[in-house]
Order: structure tokens, then sequence, then C-alpha cells
């Protein structure tokens, strides 16, 4: 499985903005992970996606304690540090599935935005009866869902913005938030795993 991609082409040709910057290492490779395949994957997928959710609210809460504008800059720092805590945990659920060899950055992607920005996400997976299709992406085509997805981040860091005003309060609104957040994640992947998987080998363009 390749490493690294081809820089994203920016369909606007505008300026990519901060959430698209830290959207794209999420596309540059797929973490490893040491868990073993699972006899009852279910259960163990789930018992690893409340440790993950737990440990992304402690780390998102306190990065929000910071009130005011000091708070405004801890922002992006706190969506990505809880990114990459969801992305290791997608792998993690991925092995226990026995599914973590052909796990692809797309696959990773899908599942910490659907729940957020399902429009984003939506030209990456495709149901097909009890089949579930992967399309890989190309630089284009990352270009244009990084654009989709740092619309709907946009619009969610008002919301966090806004509970920075409040300390403590804000503090435990935010953890528990990340919290709800880390565990959609793990309900996407569940779902995603739990059914049989093919992955496109050529590289799709946007589609429309």
């Amino acid at each position: 499985m390749p490493s690294h991609r081809a820089s994203p082409v920016n369909p606007s040709g505008g300026t990519t903005s901060s959430f698209e910057q830290a959207i794209l290492p999420l596309f540059a490779h797929v973490p490893s992970s040491s868990e073993p395949r699972s006899e009852t994957p279910l259960d163990d997928a789930r018992k690893k996606a409340n440790a993950a959710a737990a440990k992304a609210a402690v780390a998102a809460g306190a990065l929000a304690l910071p009130p005011g504008p000091a708070g405004w800059l801890t922002i992006l720092p706190e969506m990505v540090g809880v990114w990459r805590l969801q992305r290791q945990l997608v792998a993690d659920i991925a092995a226990i599935y026995g599914k973590q060899s052909t796990l692809t950055p797309e696959q990773v992607v899908y599942c910490l935005f659907q729940h957020t920005a399902a429009q984003g996400v939506r030209d990456l997976v495709v149901r097909v009866g009890q089949r579930t299709l992967v399309r890989r992406a190309s630089p284009r085509l990352i270009g244009l869902l990084m654009q989709r997805i740092g619309v709907k981040l946009g619009q969610r860091m008002l919301g966090k913005g806004a509970a920075r005003l409040l300390p403590i309060v804000g503090a435990v609104g935010v953890g528990a938030y990340a919290y709800y957040d880390t565990a959609k994640v793990a309900a996407t992947a569940i779902e995603l795993f739990e059914s049989e998987i093919s992955v496109d080998a050529q590289a799709v363009e946007v589609v429309d």
C-alpha cells in the first residue's frame, strides 16, 4: 500500500484553508495496528471505541480550558488531536475485523467525517447490495473533498469558539462532544468493516 499521495489539486484555484491543510495528512497514510483479529469483533470493537472516546474527551477538554482569545488558538490543535486518536481507532477496528491490510486512507477519512460531513465524503464509499465499494481518490478528488469537509468544519468551529467563552463548563461540553464524535466514528467503522469491502484499483476523478 503506498504511504504517500500526490498533492491535491484545488479545483477552485484558491488558497487552501487551515482546515484543508489539517485534513490533507489524513490522506497520506494509514496507521498500523497491533490489534489481533478477533473472534468476537463487534464486542472488541465496541470496547476499543469506548476507551478511545474517553481518551478523546479528556484530551479535547484539556485543550478547551484556556478562556477567551487564547482558547480560540487551541481549536484547530484540539480537532487535529482528536482526529489522530480517531484515525488510530479506525485502524484498530479494521485490524479487529481482519481488514487492516486492505485499509485505505479513503476508508479512514470516510469513517472520520461521514457523520459530520456526509456530502463531503459521499464519493468515497458506495453501497452495492451487501457489498461496499471503496473508491481510490485522485489528487483532484482529494482537493474537492478537503474543500467540502473544510466548509463543514468551519461551521463547527463557531460552536467550539462559543464554548470557550465559558471556562470549565465549556471545556466539559467540548470533552462531551469529543466523546460523542469518537463514538460515531467507531459506529461508522464497525458498519463499514462488517460488510464485504472491494477497493477500486484505479483512482477516481471528481464524481458528479
